[in-house]
């Protein structure tokens, strides 16, 4: 029996519904076809009417919006759509509407400096082009490799310094990539159980993987972002506020073509007294904390890659509380009760029940893990730096990229008789970041090579500790950062959670060779399969 009450409409009002809705009888369905700007306005309007969302749509917006074939959903004019908004927004609440229209929107060309601003926030969703599968050996159509050239660079007396180096910073990358993906060739040769292809890409995606050090944080990058209105906006206030050029103009960009989705929702960044005085404060707050840390000494100190610099002692306790309060349905004072009257042996076993029988790594425990937290101090190559700031459910902050705590260079480049020209190239870097700083030191860092060392703290709860980890360990993950999740996990179970470390278990501890291999082999045996014979 069915058990959900389909609503009537008339013959007209369901050819009107067709259009926006995707079905019409049942308690789920999805809107389309319609702006951004009505679909928060809906929404909003939707939190406080006795309605259903379909009879509201026909009831107080599809005057507002254009039936003609092919142009479903499109205002009748767009101030009416704006009106329609605003009295929505006036009514419920900016934040909320805000909240609830989204874009997807492409940002190209940007440098790998501007793509950091560009994934700072939380609640967005990113995708970017990666250096591991794509090679910057190829020039553009201007006769340029692929990085920013920053006006106030070039404009200054080390403009032409900075071209020269950095692209000779591309020339030893596009001269090491295939002598690298030759070597590796030998070193690692073909099985007769490889696929051809499968076997060049995953030499491939280990020599890129081992020559991307070489580029420099200028290098051009496109990215994929998809965010709310309110996401958008916090985003371009944080752009405007910021000290670099690119940033600062790449913000008026990307208002220019959201203005062509979503213009009322970030119709207030342009309000004085309350985007105006919003990058005012920011700007203020930034400065001053930069003036009263001026005089904050410099301790010579070697630094550690991965170290466990707060936990709490007891947090595997507060997890077991959790558990028993979710569950049994008693207070927070009876649950930390019950886990006094446990051994460690009945401990262990509802510790057990609640992670479950993992079969595979996303099978995770629930929210009860997120009641301990860790804070990391990690000092990684930068290229590592950029894989791990995408874990969002972290709290990652991380200090300028500069060339001061030295960089890194993959043995397998030493193995393989390119460490000179490797370093070499590096040494330039570092040089022209450092002549840059004494005059540019906001546009500094886009000389300095992706092997250069930054330093950042990773804080998160166990949960997204054991996320995290399990992925970055994963064969097909770059050593370097493979190497952190395996020091994360070593660090956590010394400091006595042994059951938040045992509750990884899928994490890998193997010798991997061709990192990419077996990924390659089953994204071709699915490919195999998907084929008809």
């Amino acid at each position: 029996m069915y058990p959900y009450v389909a609503e009537s409409f008339s013959d007209d009002e369901r050819e009107v519904l067709r259009h926006y809705v995707t079905n019409l009888d049942g308690p789920v369905f999805a809107l389309v076809n319609l702006p951004e700007v009505v679909k928060g306005a809906l929404f909003a309007r939707y939190s406080r009417s006795s309605k259903s969302l379909r009879r509201l749509l026909l009831d107080e917006f599809a005057e507002d919006l254009d039936p003609t074939p092919g142009r479903p959903g499109a205002p009748t004019s767009g101030s009416r759509a704006d009106e329609l908004y605003q009295r929505v927004f006036v009514e419920y609440g900016d934040d909320s509407v805000a909240q609830l229209g989204g874009v997807h929107l492409a940002c190209e060309q940007s440098s790998n400096v501007l793509t950091k601003v560009l994934e700072h926030g939380r609640l967005m969703s990113y995708l970017e082009q990666s250096t591991r599968y794509l090679a910057y050996d190829r020039r553009l159509s201007t006769g340029h490799y692929r990085y920013y050239r920053d006006p106030a660079i070039l404009e200054s007396r080390w403009g032409a310094r900075y071209v020269g180096e950095i692209d000779r910073m591309f020339d030893t990358y596009a001269r090491l990539l295939p002598a690298l993906t030759s070597w590796l060739g030998g070193r690692f040769p073909k099985t007769p159980a490889d696929d051809d292809i499968v076997y060049r890409q995953a030499l491939r995606a280990k020599a890129l993987d081992a020559v991307r050090g070489l580029l420099p944080a200028a290098a051009l990058s496109n990215l994929g972002i998809y965010g709310s209105g309110q996401s958008y906006e916090q985003l371009l206030l944080r752009m405007r506020a910021h000290p670099l050029d690119e940033v600062r103009e790449y913000a008026e960009l990307m208002r220019a073509e959201l203005d062509k989705v979503i213009p009322s929702f970030l119709r207030r960044l342009d309000v004085p007294e309350r985007g105006g005085v919003w990058v005012d404060y920011l700007r203020a707050r930034n400065a001053e904390v930069k003036r009263r840390l001026s005089d904050v000494p410099e301790v010579d100190e070697a630094p550690e890659r991965v170290r466990l610099v707060d936990h709490d002692p007891d947090g595997e306790r507060r997890i077991l509380e959790a558990i028993v309060f979710e569950h049994a349905g008693v207070s927070s004072a009876a649950a930390a009760g019950y886990v006094d009257t446990l051994s460690e042996g009945e401990r262990d076993e509802l510790w057990r029940a609640y992670v479950g029988s993992r079969s595979n790594r996303r099978h995770r425990p629930g929210r009860a893990f997120e009641h301990t937290t860790y804070r990391f101090e990690l000092v990684t190559d930068y290229g590592a730096f950029r894989d791990l700031q995408r874990h969002r459910m972290a709290t990652i902050v991380w200090q300028p990229l500069g060339p001061d705590l030295g960089y890194e260079v993959p043995d397998l480049v030493d193995e393989a008789g390119f460490g000179g020209d490797y370093r070499a190239s590096l040494e330039r870097s570092g040089d022209l970041a450092r002549a840059l700083a004494s005059e540019l030191p906001d546009a500094a860092p886009y000389a300095v090579a992706l092997a250069f060392r930054i330093r950042y703290t990773i804080e998160m709860n166990a949960r997204e500790a054991l996320h995290l980890i399990e992925l970055r360990s994963s064969p097909q993950g770059h050593p370097s950062y493979r190497r952190v999740a395996h020091e994360m996990i070593r660090q956590i179970r010394a400091v006595g959670h042994r059951r938040v470390a045992d509750a990884m278990s899928y994490v890998d501890y193997g010798d991997i060779d061709l990192e990419r291999l077996e990924a390659e082999r089953r994204a071709h045996a699915v490919r195999s399969r998907s084929v008809p014979s």
